[in-house]
């Protein structure tokens, strides 16, 4: 099914559905995104654009403006909540895992408008305020009910709707999600409050029992973002909205470093959201529907990934769809070359929870001490593990 001249709807203007629009553009397709926001707003904070996700925008031609963008991440640090040398420190400057692709920084903002900018240079539709109310899946069309006008139908649909996707649900994909216990804070810091020496490229992850923070840089050290989890029993909605008391933030931490706790007392606004497990989709598509990103695999925030996948998914649909005579063996295609990859990506996310949360004093104890001899005697170690996940490149095939 070659792509020039095929029309394609995406629902979604997110990272996910703009780079699909882009991938399916460049290789000959009409597409039209529809997003429910009646614009592009200044949402969201944060993204760690890893080497496998920086491939996909290089290919894209989006590469120099990535790095005008981002700030390039030249280390992580593994620190103890009360602060002190870092526990073990990930040199990704001189790190390549296979991949010589940028491991950058990027607020969500800036990475969605670039992409909004590549997806008009390329003829893309992009539609604002179109609030699409259920996705019914027909044997040779789409149809798209819309909440303030007629409804629109397509033979071709990529749901990048996100972790409540419309298009899931009409896959018949229902399993709910599962509450994990924890809930997370975001918020962005104006940095010029902050002293220079504070601010370095560099990732850091205050691991205390229960809960641990990561800070970063942003637009070229102008802002620092900050991501907060704690372990609670009671339930937050998943949602990135909900605003909450930066004086919860500033209790949950208060008894981190010093240095921590200072710069909290920067936060001035504060997020909050309900951290949940979902199963990856089984069914991808069905008829002239597919889904990608969030839709098909939601993931726990603990490898840096969502983004990451998202980007992979659209170049690997695009390609499969470009490459194949059937929609229904494109669609085959490429949910054979990402099933088994996410579901390691997913899996691995929930795992990294219970290295950052140790609670008891002796097993917190003994693994920061095996963190350090990693770290002095074979620094090399921990960032060979994740080889498989920065090295994969899907733009050569992978």
């Amino acid at each position: 099914m070659a792509l020039k001249g095929k029309n394609v709807t995406v629902l979604g203007a997110g990272i996910g559905g703009l780079t699909a629009a882009i991938a399916l553009a460049r290789r000959g397709a009409k597409v039209t995104v529809l997003e429910a926001a009646p614009e592009l707003a200044e949402v969201g904070a944060g993204l760690q654009i890893t080497p496998n996700g920086s491939a996909v925008l290089q290919a894209l031609d989006l590469g120099p403006r990535l790095k005008r963008i981002g700030v390039e991440l030249k280390a992580v640090e593994l620190k103890d909540h009360h602060g002190g040398p870092a526990l073990m420190r990930l040199d990704m400057a001189r790190a390549t895992h296979g991949n010589s692709h940028p491991y950058l920084l990027v607020h969500r903002a800036d990475l969605i408008e670039m992409l909004a900018s590549s997806a008009r240079r390329h003829g893309v539709s992009l539609l604002f305020g179109k609030n699409v109310t259920g996705v019914a899946i027909g044997f040779d069309q789409v149809t798209l009910p819309l909440d303030d006008g007629p409804q629109r139908t397509t033979k071709l649909l990529v749901g990048a709707d996100g972790v409540r996707s419309l298009t899931r649900q009409a896959l018949d994909v229902r399993k709910k999600p599962v509450f994990t216990g924890q809930i997370a804070w975001r918020a962005l810091i104006e940095a010029r409050f902050v002293p220079v020496r504070d601010l370095p490229p560099v990732a850091t992850i205050w691991m205390g029992p229960k809960r641990h923070l990561v800070t970063y840089p942003l637009r070229g050290g102008r802002l620092i973002n900050v991501v907060a989890v704690e372990e609670r029993a009671d339930w937050v909605a998943e949602s990135w909205n909900l605003k909450d008391d930066p004086d919860n933030l500033r209790r949950a931490f208060s008894g981190f470093a010093p240095e921590l706790k200072r710069l909290l007392t920067l936060v001035d606004d504060v997020w909050l959201w309900g951290l949940f497990t979902h199963p990856v989709a089984e069914t991808w598509s069905q008829s002239g529907a597919v889904i990608l990103g969030d839709a098909a695999h939601p993931t726990l925030p603990f490898l840096a990934q969502g983004a990451n996948m998202a980007l992979e998914d659209a170049w690997v649909l695009a390609e499969e769809m470009d490459r194949h005579d059937d929609v229904q063996d494109a669609y085959a295609a490429y949910r054979r070359r990402r099933y088994a990859r996410v579901k390691r990506i997913v899996a691995g996310a929930r795992a990294n929870t219970g290295i950052y949360h140790l609670g008891a004093q002796p097993l917190r104890f003994i693994a920061h001490r095996g963190m350090q001899a990693v770290n002095r005697f074979t620094p090399d170690l921990m960032q060979r593990r994740y080889n498989w996940l920065y090295g994969h490149d899907v733009t050569k095939g992978g």
